[in-house]
């Protein structure tokens, strides 16, 4: 029951807020015009920010364990891959299919994951989850571009310069390769025995700060302001599939292949931080990165939306099946 009241607390805020975003848009306050500039701040300088100060934020990154990294990225590679002939069979849309893709590879890492983590095995879980994010946070966000890349223009080729241009581009991806920079550098500062620190120059990391408290409650208000119930029927197939498939399928494969096959070598910190991969519901940026890309924006929503609701019952039964098999 812990283990549901505590999933239910960490999918109920993002519903709330969502809610709120689509009574702001019946009572005129928001439009769609709006929306739309809104994701492209959300996109270009919110999330990009509270993903650098993330990366920034790690204290250790010598304490990543390889092993569980390694099964994580090669997990996430094969559901990404066995997905592409899925999506291609569901829907004929070329727009849709990339959206719908991430549904089964893009988790709410960062924003539900790594709290999760932490419910689930205290600070060791956190440390775990949040140094996995190195790794996954670029993961998902290079996959979600080759995803959102591969289905452009009817999906007739795959251009490979576009992918990696597109990768390139990203400024999500950017943002923690900067990240990553500058935690060498604060890394280098430690060992020459320097005190200072980014967090040192208070009026820039407080505007960072202020930036990257706005990338969710703002993404959110916006998902509530451009979700349709009529558009529930039109992708109701999609919208299905895509649930099914980020609160069912890719657990069962992402945590179930770790415990059958690995139980006896990864601990309880480790399992913590593959609920929080494989379990979470769509990551809300999958949202304003559809609608950059060109892919369909409105499933996307729909995805994270129902992907979120669900994720209570998901989580709270993945959490229950591992504490009963004896890993937490």
């Amino acid at each position: 029951m812990e283990s549901f009241v505590f999933a239910l607390n960490a999918v109920l805020p993002i519903i709330l807020m969502i809610v709120m975003g689509y009574i702001l848009k019946k009572k005129g306050y928001m439009n769609l015009t709006f929306a739309k500039a809104a994701n492209k701040l959300v996109f270009h300088f919110f999330l990009p920010t509270m993903l650098f100060l993330n990366v920034y934020n790690i204290d250790n990154v010598g304490g990543i364990d390889l092993g569980y990294v390694v099964y994580v990225t090669v997990a996430l590679l094969i559901i990404f891959v066995l997905s592409i002939p899925v999506v291609r069979m569901l829907t004929k849309k070329s727009e849709r299919r990339g959206a719908l893709l991430q549904a089964g590879f893009r988790s709410n890492y960062a924003l539900i994951g790594i709290p999760l983590a932490k419910s689930l095995f205290g600070d060791e879980g956190v440390a775990v989850a949040t140094l996995l994010s190195i790794v996954v946070i670029p993961l998902l966000n290079a996959l979600a571009v080759v995803s959102l890349s591969m289905f452009s223009d009817g999906g007739e080729k795959v251009s490979v310069k576009k992918i990696l241009t597109g990768v390139v581009k990203n400024p999500l991806i950017q943002s923690v390769t900067l990240g990553l920079v500058v935690l060498g550098i604060r890394a280098l500062f430690v060992n020459f025995g320097i005190e200072f620190r980014l967090s040192d120059i208070t009026p820039l990391f407080k505007v960072l700060t202020y930036l990257s408290n706005l990338a969710t409650p703002l993404a959110l208000l916006v998902l509530g302001a451009q979700f349709e119930f009529s558009a529930v029927a039109e992708l109701k197939r999609e919208i299905l599939f895509g649930t099914l498939m980020r609160t069912v399928i890719v657990p069962v494969l992402g945590i179930g292949t770790a415990y059958v096959f690995f139980g006896d070598i990864f601990g309880g910190a480790h399992f913590a931080s593959f609920v929080a991969v494989f379990a979470t519901p769509v990551s809300v940026s999958s949202v304003p990165m559809a609608q950059e890309m060109g892919a369909d924006s409105t499933l996307a929503g729909q995805l994270v939306i129902w992907t979120t609701m669900c994720a209570a019952l998901s989580v709270f039964i993945t959490s229950f099946l591992l504490k009963a098999g004896g890993i937490f």
